[in-house]
């Protein structure tokens, strides 16, 4: 496996000047983000498929052990402050459990067992989508998990970085980038993580445009937790409804917080009624705003 060969010209690493060995570290992590341009069109059939796969009630899943499965983790739990995506429709399945996200747990990337048994614990079913992630792309685990997903009905996807792997072959979308070998011999932490936390970023994200949750290039699916994101959302209600900021404020108020139906409120439908045509369209404004539009003019 190209991610575990040791390459000659970093053998005397430590005894390099530190400013330089640093340098080289800078040069492993940029060419893992270029190792990604080859897979832009494998990402967005994954995204596409996988926002289709999704409807109203299927569930991401995260599978992954180690750095791979901690990556996962951070990805995923993004998605409910930025997009608003439920909790309840977000699986992690780490190996080791999700206490191995701070501890190493010796062993459990090779268990096959706790994989299967946890997949069919989670009840993986046709409107899930797994996505597995591995830098050898050969990780017990993980294979076993979306084996076993896959045999369930659900949507499979694999980030790995080395060709021809098994992950790879075994999941209906593979995305590959070959960051060959590590600066550091087999620390898959650095050029693969790079590559896996950048390719996991855009698939998720991509995923989040398709399923309408993106509006005018802005978050108005996000949570507003803080007076900052407050703020920003009131700036997101005036510019997509075209109020000023008092009217954006008393609408978001009206809405709770929640931007979608502020601009809803603020477009002049009731609350009630901006909630139930969210519902309708599956929280697309794309779905909403031209019709309240027409009826403006």
């Amino acid at each position: 496996m190209k991610t575990e060969a040791l390459d000659p010209r970093y053998r005397d690493l430590e005894f390099w000047p530190t400013q330089q060995a640093v340098e080289a570290m800078l040069e492993g992590q940029m060419a893992a983000v270029a190792a990604i341009h080859s897979q832009t069109t494998a990402i967005a059939a994954a995204a596409e498929a996988a926002a289709e796969r999704l409807g109203t009630s299927g569930r991401l899943v995260f599978v992954g052990a180690g750095t791979s499965g901690r990556l996962g983790v951070q990805d995923g739990v993004e998605l409910n402050p930025t997009f608003g995506w439920p909790m309840e429709r977000l699986v992690f399945l780490m190996a080791g459990g999700l206490d191995a996200m701070t501890e190493a747990y010796e062993g459990a990337e090779d268990d096959s067992e706790s994989a299967r048994a946890e997949i069919a614990q989670s009840r993986i079913c046709r409107e899930d989508v797994v996505i597995g992630i591995a830098a050898s792309g050969r990780t017990p685990y993980t294979i076993a998990a979306v084996e076993a997903a896959r045999a369930a009905g659900a949507l499979t996807i694999a980030v790995a970085n080395n060709a021809g792997s098994v992950l790879a072959a075994c999941a209906e979308h593979a995305i590959v980038a070959v960051t060959g070998s590590e600066v550091l011999a087999g620390s898959t932490r650095m050029k693969a993580g790079t590559a896996q936390k950048a390719i996991l970023n855009l698939l998720s994200t991509a995923i989040m445009l398709r399923m309408g949750l993106v509006y005018d290039g802005r978050m108005v699916a996000m949570r507003i937790t803080n007076e900052k994101l407050l703020q920003r959302g009131c700036s997101m209600v005036q510019d997509i409804a075209g109020v000023d900021e008092a009217a954006a404020m008393a609408a978001l108020d009206l809405a709770r917080n929640d931007i979608r139906l502020g601009i809803l409120v603020a477009k002049g439908l009731s609350a009630e009624e901006g909630a139930r045509q969210l519902a309708t369209s599956g929280g697309d404004l794309r779905r909403i705003l031209p019709a309240l539009e027409r009826r403006e003019s």
